[in-house]
């Protein structure tokens, strides 16, 4: 070590520069960033309840995970996350429309085309949401770790989840296995 001390002494001490960029650059270059917000850090006590893969005409469009407090049945009084992992590449005014289109055909209020563009961004293979509730109006929503949004409306956490876990989706086999049944 004396020897390396003498030939090389930046080799003894970390320069703090080097040691910054390098941590800098893998922040930039990992998914969502490495300070990403994950489901216990908006979730206090999330644990995984179930998980269920969308297809439509046998594609695969996303994987789902529903977050529970402690892993329990899934109820509406509770707060829950949902967290859908995109398995191709959509467009935002594709992922907003058909929000607004499962909403309806659902029968339940919908929030204006305007608030979600504000949530939603185009995705990629790979891409991944996470829409955790707060309370039964509120519904905060995060890109790849990054907040987004939150929608706030009478009622908008059971209209916008009843998507994936209503009693009309288009897939109760997915929301049997998404809940964790």
């Amino acid at each position: 070590m004396a020897l390396l001390q003498k030939t090389r002494p930046s080799l003894s001490r970390p320069n703090n520069r080097i040691w910054r960029a390098a941590l800098l650059s893998l922040t930039l270059l990992a998914p969502g960033g490495l300070a990403a917000s994950t489901v216990t850090d908006q979730l206090p006590n999330a644990e995984l309840r179930g998980s269920a893969t969308f297809r439509y005409l046998g594609l695969p469009i996303y994987d789902a995970k529903l977050y529970t407090p402690d892993g329990a049945a899934f109820s509406w009084n509770e707060n829950f996350g949902l967290q859908l992992t995109y398995r191709k590449n959509l467009k935002q005014k594709a992922l907003v429309e058909s929000t607004l289109d499962e909403i309806e055909r659902q029968g339940n209020s919908a929030p204006s085309q305007a608030q979600l563009e504000q949530c939603f961004q185009a995705v990629s293979k790979g891409d991944s949401y996470l829409a955790i509730s707060e309370g039964p109006n509120a519904v905060g929503f995060w890109r790849n770790g990054r907040k987004t949004c939150t929608l706030t409306n009478p009622g908008v956490k059971k209209s916008f989840m009843s998507i994936f876990l209503g009693n009309n989706t288009r897939s109760a086999s997915f929301t049997r296995q998404l809940k964790g049944q």
